[in-house]
């Protein structure tokens, strides 16, 4: 990394395009858990589990973008990523994704004080949405920003969620897929958003390489997730 300070910086154009090359080469929609899914393989525990912890990361996103808010000197920075807070914990009578995601699990057969209980989340996926939260803490805002990137990937795979549950997991009841059928206009959104203030804000070649290795470093998370489910959920 050291020797990256003396490199010229990427264009704007190629800076942006080594970032969505992370999405096609290690976004978890490529992950097996995940093509099992889509595929229809997966047994109701198996969904109920990847529910279940899954869980933990929704209720820890507002945590670590009010961490994020708190680290923008910005002002319009803080008006733009602030409602990110507001659209996970609720106000204003809409509930928010944290409580679309409880709903989720109620129509999969997961009662709100189980998906609650932290006691049931696997020691592997507290240890790695742990961490994302502590990267967001310790390391650059512009970092912090970067590893959100992992939005740029999450539209196309959101729609196709609800598309796969529909078709292979009727069981779930239809007003379990709200969370999901918001995440599909607003991770777009809060794509853009992030990527203009990284593309802004990451000039030098060293931070820019620090912000491709934050969004790998995020897949990295996500991945280890969706491992720790599939070990302990396998069916075999």
């Amino acid at each position: 990394m050291a020797s990256s300070v003396l490199e010229a910086a990427w264009t704007a154009a190629d800076f942006e395009d080594r970032l969505r090359r992370i999405g096609r080469e290690r976004y978890h929609d490529r992950h097996p858990f995940h093509l099992k899914m889509h595929r229809g393989e997966l047994s109701r525990r198996q969904v109920q589990c990847w529910i279940l912890n899954r869980f933990y990361y929704q209720k820890n996103i507002p945590i670590k973008d009010a961490i994020i808010v708190s680290r923008l000197r910005d002002r319009e920075d803080r008006r733009r990523w602030i409602h990110r807070v507001v659209e996970h914990d609720g106000a204003g009578g809409d509930e928010g994704g944290i409580e679309a995601w409880i709903k989720l699990g109620e129509a999969a057969g997961i009662s709100g004080a189980t998906i609650q209980d932290e006691s049931n989340i696997l020691p592997a996926v507290q240890f790695a949405v742990d961490a994302y939260v502590n990267f967001c803490r310790l390391k650059t805002v512009e970092e912090a920003v970067a590893a959100s990137l992992t939005e740029l990937f999450a539209g196309a795979l959101i729609a196709q969620r609800i598309e796969v549950i529909e078709k292979h997991y009727r069981w779930i009841k239809p007003e379990g897929l709200d969370y999901f059928r918001r995440r599909v206009s607003e991770a777009p959104r809060d794509a853009r958003s992030a990527l203009e203030f990284v593309l802004r804000n990451a000039r030098s070649r060293q931070d820019q390489e620090k912000a491709v290795a934050a969004l790998k470093f995020k897949c990295d998370v996500l991945w280890s997730l969706l491992d720790a489910v599939e070990l302990a959920c396998s069916e075999s």
